[in-house]
């Protein structure tokens, strides 16, 4: 056995009995008290002990003490006080009882033993006293009336003695080592004692007691009932708590879920919370508060897996009458408690059979209901339920309650609104980017837009634009920052862009309108307080398919990349350019030659940056996503979202351009040089005629005719040569576009009755779809353009 073994104990008789009635263990008090040793019987049943007519005790309760007359080994009977409870072992199995009775006589004179004096003078609450075998020497009234037991009988008895919970072993060990160390030591626990109908946090002051020579004699063992303290420590703890987990996210259900969360079972056993229907989403709820009120649950969380006690799912709407406590406290606009058996809830589950039997079924009797209000609207109301804590909610479980709640209204409130101002960003952005790109010769686009998953909707563009001469202009751009403010800022630059498209200016002037643009914005945005945060980055293109030349230009955007028909992709090498806003540095552009079917990449940088990796990392994979472009642009496009952005979603924008180039066959297009010389525009004439034969255009004849010889004789009469006539056929549409070297670009005007002249482009304009001018390198273009009519 062990050294401090108390079966070894020869001042208590103990004896252990094992659940059906045999007993397991005898110890040498008990030996002393009754006469049998340990052999005689061990494994016999422990009613044989008992003296005729001596009934057994009750089995029933958890501790049992009264009196008893038990056999002793000479044949006589034994009248002992005994002490017995239920231990239980860890293993959850049957467990044993423990019995006990002390063998040394007391008569309670508690001041006639020095170590009993000492306790009883310095202790200022229920005191008991241990020796150094951890034997009790003395008790208190106090602390008698806490343990439930007469005084006279403990002394002598261990801790594990006098009952068999957890709190009773652990004292036992804390005893062990104060009579080590000779310090002092304090435990706190949280139990009920007996006779208690709650249970109380305590706290024990464990004292060593010395001699005057300074050795330990033994240990004072004081109790302190905090619970006051205890529930206050619990009740801050709470709020803190919420104030951490409640609201991480702008989301109102998740939002109401942690409120819930937070709440059991620290304050009830079950909590649901239910929220009042707004007509769009994260708007304002809508109509008077009047019974019954019809709300729908977003969140609830009970003690018991599966929250049976719920009648309502997730998701559904309920509506409550108004005997309903959440209909109730959501009208009054305060909280309400209501309880079973003060008979409160009664109108209400006497109208529903079903759920007043899921109340009697779980074992609720109490609930609290709390509304949910925030910049005074009301949102909704939080329940809270308890079945198997057996205390009823307080007056400061509801000011707990509505502290909680008040911090979890003020987060779903700010998630509803920023809900709501989410979706009108977002309607915003979709409003302004295209709906649908079009249909060109000169490339196959296809694109993708992903708003971000985790901050406000951004300011990322695209945009696909036909130009004049079947060339077409890509362009791509992010605008700085996110919400509202930023979708219409990028609305006001996707307007420039294509506004500046239209006069066909180059890439690198287009971008420094642009940022001239982007600057007045920036000054508008931040007022007399000096300029705003009005920023953004673009990359635009024109490519040309008679050429099969690209001509690209950027503002600090990303270089798109280049997948040629069977090769690798491949970033192209551009020229950086300041971001649009910085203002007063150039732009450059670079112009490269691409096969047919050639693809262009395009994109923001929300899709190659990324939180858990670098930039480098995010090329690569992108490269690697377009690596086989062959097939169709929208498989592509899916292709390269679903292996470079990340599986938790984006912290940025994402836009995506793809563009299939393709060039014009070189039999579509027909070219002459043009002499100074008016008398040689009657040639001319004739060559375009034969060349709209060989295109079987006959029926354009006579409007093409004209349109050419009025061009041809303005660029003779008014600019410079060299001059050139070019004329592109695409499906239903003939171009004629006519060349020189002189920079002076014509007009409409209103033309007198009297005047000779000014009368060739009102014409061409009206025969023709449209027409305009665009300045080159070496001079302009005048073109038009015209609609054929398909033969039936």
């Amino acid at each position: 056995m062990r050294p401090d073994d108390p079966f070894d104990d020869a001042v208590t008789a103990r004896a252990v009995i094992a659940a059906d009635g045999t007993l397991t263990r005898w110890s040498e008090g008990a030996c002393l008290l009754l006469g049998y040793t340990a052999g005689e019987v061990v494994g016999r049943p422990a009613a044989r002990l008992l003296a005729g007519g001596a009934g057994a005790p009750p089995t029933a309760a958890v501790r049992w003490s009264g009196t008893l007359a038990l056999r002793h080994r000479d044949g006589g009977t034994v009248t002992v006080w005994v002490l017995a409870h239920r231990r239980q072992p860890a293993d959850g199995g049957a467990g044993d009882w423990l019995a006990v009775s002390p063998l040394e006589a007391s008569d309670h004179e508690l001041p006639e033993d020095p170590l009993v004096r000492a306790a009883v003078f310095q202790s200022p609450c229920a005191t008991m006293v241990f020796d150094q075998e951890l034997r009790l020497r003395g008790v208190n009234d106090a602390m008698a009336l806490l343990l439930g037991l007469p005084a006279p009988q403990l002394r002598g008895l261990r801790p594990t003695d006098v009952g068999g919970r957890p709190q009773h072993s652990e004292l036992e060990r804390q005893l062990r080592h104060v009579l080590r160390s000779g310090r002092p030591h304090d435990m706190q626990t949280y139990m009920k004692a007996t006779g208690e109908s709650s249970a109380h946090a305590w706290l024990a002051r464990l004292a060593p007691l010395t001699d005057r020579s300074g050795r330990v004699r033994g240990v004072c063992v004081t109790a302190h009932d905090f619970t006051d303290q205890y529930r206050a420590r619990e009740r801050l703890q709470l709020v803190n708590e919420a104030s951490m987990r409640i609201g991480t996210t702008l989301d109102v259900t998740r939002t109401a879920q942690e409120l819930a969360e937070v709440c059991v079972p620290a304050l009830a056993d079950f909590v649901s919370v239910d929220l009042l229907e707004s007509e769009e989403p994260g708007g304002e709820p809508t109509g008077p508060l009047a019974a019954p009120v019809s709300l729908r649950r977003v969140a609830h969380r009970s003690l018991v897996p599966g929250s049976p006690e719920s009648a309502v799912r997730s998701g559904e709407v309920v509506v409550y009458p108004a005997a309903a406590p959440h209909a109730d406290s959501l009208i009054a606009g305060h909280s309400i408690v209501a309880s079973v058996p003060s008979g409160d809830l009664d109108p209400w589950l006497d109208a529903d059979e079903t759920r007043a039997r899921q109340v009697r079924e779980s074992g609720v009797h109490s609930m609290l209901s709390v509304p949910l209000q925030a910049r005074g609207t009301t949102l909704g109301v939080a329940a809270f339920t308890r079945f198997s804590r057996p205390e009823a909610f307080t007056h400061d479980d509801v000011l707990l309650a509505e502290e909680v709640t008040a911090r979890a209204a003020v987060c779903i409130d700010n998630a509803r609104r920023y809900s709501r101002e989410r979706e009108t960003t977002l309607t915003l952005q979709r409003s302004l980017l295209p709906r649908t790109l079009p249909r060109t010769a000169a490339v196959e686009a296809a694109t993708r837009y992903l708003p971000a998953a985790r901050s406000g909707v951004g300011g990322d563009w695209f945009d696909v634009i036909p130009l004049s001469g079947m060339r077409v202009a890509m362009v791509v751009g992010d605008v700085v920052g996110h919400g509202i403010q930023a979708s219409a800022t990028m609305g006001r630059l996707r307007t420039a862009v294509r506004t500046l498209a239209d006069i066909d200016l180059a890439p690198e002037e287009l971008l420094t309108h642009l940022d001239d643009l982007v600057l007045h914005l920036s000054h508008e945005a931040g007022g007399d307080g000096g300029p705003g945060e009005v920023g953004a980055t673009c990359l635009y293109a024109v490519y040309d398919p008679v050429s099969r030349r690209c001509t690209l230009s950027r503002a600090g955007h990303p270089a798109p990349v280049l997948i040629p028909p069977g090769g690798p992709a491949r970033h192209l090498d551009l020229p950086s350019g300041p971001p649009l806003g910085v203002g007063g540095l150039p732009f450059e552009s670079a112009e490269l030659e691409l096969p047919d079917d050639s693809v262009l990449a395009f994109y923001t940088d929300g899709l190659i940056e990324s939180r858990g990796r670098d930039t480098e990392a995010g090329h690569a994979l992108l490269r690697e996503a377009l690596s086989n472009a062959a097939g169709p642009l929208d498989e592509t496009c899916d292709r390269v979202l679903h292996t470079v952005l990340s599986p938790g979603g984006t912290t940025d924008d994402v836009a995506l351009l793809l563009a299939r180039t393709h060039g014009l066959p070189s039999a579509q297009v027909a070219t002459w040089e043009i002499p100074a010389d008016p008398a040689l525009v009657a040639p001319i004439r004739k060559q375009v005629l034969d060349q709209l034969d060989t295109w079987s255009l006959a029926e354009a004849s006579f409007t093409a005719e004209l349109v050419v010889s009025e061009l041809v004789t303005n660029a003779i009469r008014y600019g410079a040569p060299p001059i050139r006539l070019r004329l592109i056929h695409h499906a239903s549409t003939l171009i004629c576009e006519v060349s020189d070297t002189s920079h002076t670009a014509p007009h409409l005007r209103r033309v007198k009755t009297w005047d000779e002249g000014g009368r060739g482009l009102l014409l061409v304009a009206q025969l023709t779809q449209r027409w305009g001018s665009r300045h080159t390198a070496d001079g302009k273009t005048i073109w038009a353009e015209l609609a054929l009519v398909d033969e039936m």
